[in-house]
């Protein structure tokens, strides 16, 4: 997948995404993914999860799509400005997330979920960034072996 969510997390109770820097006696030391980062401790007792884990759940045979997937398709289709107004509502938010994920499970995904995606959307595009896409160089390559036998 074109994006990285290994050592990023989302930590209960607190806003925005931390970058995980390192494991400590007591638990992780992360970075806040923010334009003035800090470091803090992430103790055993804080509910941490990677992103690289979360999926969001669909109808289709799969039952799950993984974050990162979401967030590469929101990427292709709209780039770094999502569709929605400034004060989206409800419908702009599951307009915005079927428009993405058409089998995505309307029972079981809140609106409340579609806020944090889009939140860490924002958050990854700014902070971790998304690469290009990995198609393009098997056919770069392809091209300059066409060039060097002509």
């Amino acid at each position: 997948m074109p994006i990285d969510l290994r050592q990023v997390a989302a930590i209960a109770g607190m806003s925005g995404l931390f970058k995980v820097v390192k494991p400590t006696r007591t638990g992780v030391i992360v970075e806040s993914l923010e334009e003035n980062p800090k470091n803090l401790v992430a103790q055993a007792r804080h509910r941490m999860s990677l992103l690289d884990e979360i999926s969001i759940y669909t109808i289709d045979k799969e039952g799950t799509v993984p974050l990162a997937q979401v967030f590469d398709l929101m990427h292709q289709k709209y780039g770094d400005k999502l569709p929605l107004g400034d004060k989206p509502d409800n419908e702009d938010y599951k307009n915005l997330l079927a428009d993405v994920l058409p089998e995505y499970d309307e029972e079981r995904v809140y609106v409340s979920d579609m806020k944090k995606l889009v939140s860490w959307y924002y958050i990854v595009k700014d902070f971790v960034g998304f690469k290009e896409a990995e198609a393009t160089a098997p056919e770069a390559e392809a091209e300059e072996g066409k060039e060097e036998r002509a």
